[in-house]
Parts: C-alpha cells; structure tokens; sequence
C-alpha cells in the first residue's frame, strides 16, 4: 500500500531539469535567427543606400597612365600625346660688372623693360678717372717726343748731306763724315723709338678709356628685368671674391619672345613627337586659354632615371600673360589628321582682368 502511494506521488512531481533544457534550446534558435535578420537589413541597407559622389569616383576604377612625364591625350580632342612642363626663356643673362668695384647707382626696377646697351648700373670711377688722366698725359708727352725726334732726324740727315758735300771737294775730313754719319744713325733710332712710345701712350689712353666704360653696367640684348639683385654701395665682382656683401649679378634680363615651353615626354611615347609638329599649350594659370605652339626640337639624350626626353615647344603666339616658370600642359597633335575646324576653346575669351591678346 505505501509502495503503491509512493509511485503515485513520483508520477505527480514535475521534472525541472528536463524543461530548462528545452527552454534553453529554444531561446538560442530564437537568436540566431533575429541575428541573421539583423545583417541582412543591414546589408539591404548598405546597397541601397544614395552612394556620395565622393564615394562614386573612388568606386570607379583608375584611368590608364603613361607615366610622370607623359599622359595619353583625351579621347576627342584631337591630340596625339600630353605632357607636363614649364615656360622657360631660351635667353636670358644675369648681367654683371667686368670688373671690381662699388656700385653708384643702380638704373633698373623690376619689371622694367630695358634696350639692347642700355646703362643699368655705375660703378664708382674715381680711380678710373684718375687713370685717364695719366694715360692722356702720357700720351701728350709722347706725341712731344716724336716731334723732337722727328726735327732732330731731320737736321742729322741735312747735316750728313752737307758733309758729304764738303767731303767730295776735298774740304772734309774722313773723321767729319763718320761724325755726321753717326748723327743721323742716333737721330733716325730716336725718332723710332718715340714712334714707339707713342704707340704704346695711344694703346694706354684707349685701355684707360675702355675700363672707364667698364663701370658703366649694360644691357646685353633687350628685354626685361625680372631680378634685381645689388644696391647701392655694394660691391660687385664678377667672381664674387671680397666678402658677405659682394655681389656676382646685378640684375636678371630675360628676353619674352624667347619663351618656350619645356616637357618631359616618357621615352616610351616619344615616338608620336616629331620636329616642327603641331602643339598646344595651355598655362596652369588659364586652362581655358590655348596657345598656338610648334615642338622647336627634341634633346638627343634621355633621362636614365626618370626615363624621359626633354622636348621644346615654341610658342607662336607672343602674350604678356606668359611668364617664365610658369606651369604648362603641352598636348601634341597628328599632322597628317588636321582637324576640319579650330577648337572652340583656342577662340575663347580671355579671363577677365587680363590684357586681350
């Protein structure tokens, strides 16, 4: 009887460890799935979602390049190759004294438009001066001395003529017309010698002269001044030898309808590049603004390092816009496939605040 009580009671008590473990199971499939849910909203989300132009241009892949120095021309626009380079002046001078000495006075601004021969400095001329004077006095006395010489030649070979004379009649002795002869050896030798010394007076004089015209500072060829480099009471000296406030230069003159445009072409492309080949150039400062050019010539050498041919471009088209050292584009055209009508942008106006063409 309390056998069969006891099974009855075992039959009523309820089992906990077997329903946490179906809870259990059920609470870790219950969050899967809301995890699975949740990367699938995000990733719906990530999709279709406005992408940012940024984001846009960083998506799309990379265009084809040929390198530092040269870049494959624009489809369309009518070129054969670009390249990359800056304007530079075929001549230009910095224009310094022959000799040592203190600047006077300094001519020129920056910017200023200068003459072939025209002064842009003076040295001091003191000493100069000094020399000058000695040398043209060097020279007067010189020229008294050929005079005398001269006269005393002159009455030597009259008194030689006279003796002869007197000698032929039996009136002179044989020591007389030696005597006479002798004379007029001397005088003839002296008169030499102050043709001589008047040469070198004359020689003088011009050099005294010449280094006088030394301080004055010139030109070489016209252009314009783009550097000035001295002042007044420096010293200037062509080998810069005397100290902190020696200058080698007083100014830089740079002839502008000598620009030119200087490119690196990768060696790879440089066989698209021929002489006297039609160019345009396009200036960093106004890309709107094309620039009738010709390649003038290319280097025969090519750059180990960078793998690169240097290239001129002319510039057919002179504007005071175009400045030395300023960045340029450079994009090549064929020759043989001119195009039917000018670009709309080599007519363009000019940027406002600019001088028109």
């Amino acid at each position: 009887m309390a056998e069969g009580q006891r099974e009855l009671l075992d039959r009523l008590k309820i089992n906990r460890d077997e329903e946490e473990d179906e809870s259990g199971g059920n609470r870790w499939l219950i969050v899967g799935f809301m995890a699975a849910c949740a990367l699938v909203a995000v990733g719906a989300i990530y999709f279709f979602w406005p992408k940012s132009e940024e984001q846009l241009a960083a998506a799309e892949p990379p265009p084809a390049t040929t390198g530092t120095a040269a870049t494959a021309p624009t489809i369309g626009s009518g070129g054969v190759l670009s390249a990359s380079g800056y304007v530079t002046a075929r001549r230009l001078a910095t224009v310094s004294a022959e000799i040592t000495g203190r600047i006077a006075e300094v001519l020129i601004e920056e910017g200023m438009s200068v003459k072939a021969d025209q002064v842009l400095a003076r040295l001091d001329t003191t000493l100069a001066k000094t020399e000058v004077g000695i040398a043209e006095g060097n020279l007067r006395s010189a020229r008294g001395a050929l005079d005398a010489a001269v006269a005393d030649n002159a009455e030597a070979q009259r008194a030689l003529v006279r003796v002869q004379g007197v000698k032929a009649r039996e009136f002179a002795s044989t020591a007389d017309l030696t005597r006479a002869q002798a004379a007029a050896d001397s005088a003839a030798a002296r008169l030499v010698q102050a043709q001589g010394n008047l040469r070198s007076a004359e020689q003088n004089s011009a050099r005294a002269k010449a280094l006088l015209d030394k301080h004055e500072i010139r030109a070489p060829f016209a252009g314009m001044v783009t550097t000035k480099d001295a002042q007044p009471g420096e010293i200037v000296s062509p080998s810069a030898a005397g100290g902190g406030f020696t200058r080698t230069g007083v100014c830089t003159i740079v002839d502008m309808n000598s620009l030119e445009v200087e490119v690196e072409v990768n060696e790879a492309f440089i066989s698209r590049v021929k002489p006297n080949q039609r160019a345009s150039a396009t200036l960093d400062a106004y890309p709107e603004w094309e620039i009738p050019a010709r390649v003038a010539a290319i280097i025969p050498t090519a750059n180990r390092d960078k793998a690169t041919v240097k290239v001129r471009v002319a510039i057919e088209t002179g504007d005071p816009r175009i400045l030395p050292e300023m960045a340029a584009k450079v994009l090549f055209f064929d020759d043989e496939k001119k195009a039917a009508a000018p670009s709309p942008t080599a007519t363009a106006t000019p940027p406002q605040g600019t001088p028109p063409q």
